[in-house]
């Protein structure tokens, strides 16, 4: 598989993923949904080891999740402001990119087996669950780590018809 390019608006601040990212997170959770302006992130995370800066030096901002309290950091470009990647203390050695960063967005696969929804909890009402895809009402693993078990539909489901 080819190489993939992605940067903030301006220019400043570029990178190159190697690889397809192991998996796909769709998180409806407030953070994201602020962190975007839209209803939820598309975030593909990958191993750092496929990820290159490759211009640039982002500025970065420290939060602490509500979910975990553990920190994630938001690389942002100083100059235009477009959030590009975020890496995590909860999960060393991943590097989640803003999928709407890529150069081609589309490059991104992202299948039933690849990816999940999480947060559905406080996901916004008109939000389209899809079919065959693990969904979450909090986030995909207890804080130590435990998986917790996925709802999956065999038709795609509309979030405020699930919570009624």
């Amino acid at each position: 598989m080819s190489a993939a390019q992605g940067g903030c608006l301006c220019g400043a601040i570029r990178y190159e993923v190697s690889n397809q990212p192991a998996k796909v997170t769709m998180c409806h959770c407030r953070f994201c949904q602020r962190a975007t302006g839209s209803a939820y992130m598309v975030q593909p995370a990958f191993d750092a080891s496929d990820f290159a800066l490759i211009a640039g030096h982002p500025k970065i901002y420290t939060h602490v999740s509500e979910g975990s309290g553990k920190e994630i950091f938001i690389n942002f470009c100083n100059t235009c402001g477009t959030k590009v990647f975020q890496t995590f203390e909860r999960f060393a050695g991943s590097v989640g990119v803003y999928r709407g960063t890529l150069d081609d967005p589309n490059w991104l696969k992202v299948t039933p087996d690849n990816s999940k929804h999480i947060f559905l909890a406080v996901a916004q009402n008109e939000t389209l669950v899809p079919a065959h895809t693990p969904v979450f009402k909090e986030h995909a693993a207890q804080n130590d780590g435990t998986p917790i078990a996925p709802m999956v539909f065999d038709t795609p489901q509309k979030r405020g018809d699930l919570t009624s």
